[in-house]
């Protein structure tokens, strides 16, 4: 889920619409409702940001120091009339790149890519089992090959794999696919996801490594 933050609704709702078409979940915050949410809300739905998104407001500088407080997600910044100070300003309070308008979502998304790419380590690779993820963009390997999967998919893998050991419920995978604010979308439908996962992650390994159970949710790597 992408998060964009700016006091304009037009500005908001069309990116939201723009990353849809990508097929990216997006949320939108005014400025003041965005500081009150992400002080308060819960880890699992933090990790569920890819990115966040920030306009110009009046409370920016101290809106990305809240946010790299509670995640360690990028933020891009969006520039209408950039300066050298204020850019510099932007950097010292953690944004990981500042980006002139107009900007197509494609371009966001490959600078989310980027920035994570260039933050990532060995250190970023978790393994359960037969099972390794990265958090570079590369495909996830199972049994010592890589496996492409659609991004819905390879989102729930992720999930699973990064939250090894433990269970997580239905509601947190949906939203960490879909984003904690999409209405539009049945949370069903992650049940369609997962099976389509758990066939592929069989046949690539002979057995099932997604454990579930009604009530406790599903897990990689747990009894």
């Amino acid at each position: 889920m992408i998060v964009i933050v700016d006091n304009r609704e037009l500005v908001t709702s069309g990116y939201q619409s723009l990353f849809a078409r990508e097929g990216v979940s997006a949320a939108g915050f005014g400025a003041d409702e965005f500081q009150e949410w992400v002080e308060t809300a819960p880890e699992s739905d933090l990790s569920a940001v890819e990115a966040f998104l920030l306009g110009d407001f009046d409370e920016r500088t101290a809106s990305t120091r809240i946010i790299r407080s509670r995640s360690k997600a990028p933020m891009i910044a969006l520039s209408e009339n950039r300066n050298l100070d204020g850019t510099l300003d932007l950097f010292a309070a953690g944004v990981d790149d500042v980006v002139s308008k107009p900007v197509h979502v494609k371009e966001i998304l490959a600078r989310v890519g980027a920035i994570r790419r260039r933050e990532a380590s060995e250190a970023a690779r978790t393994v359960v089992g037969e099972i390794a993820i990265y958090q570079d963009g590369r495909d996830a390997e199972v049994a010592g090959k890589a496996l492409a999967l659609p991004r819905r998919e390879r989102r729930i893998l992720e999930y699973l794999v990064s939250n090894r050991g433990r269970r997580v419920s239905k509601q947190q995978l949906f939203s960490a696919i879909y984003g904690i604010f999409d209405e539009n979308v049945e949370e069903n439908v992650i049940e369609s996801h997962i099976s389509k996962l758990r066939k592929k992650l069989k046949m690539r390994l002979g057995y099932d490594p997604v454990s579930s159970k009604r009530y406790l949710g599903y897990g990689i790597g747990v009894d």
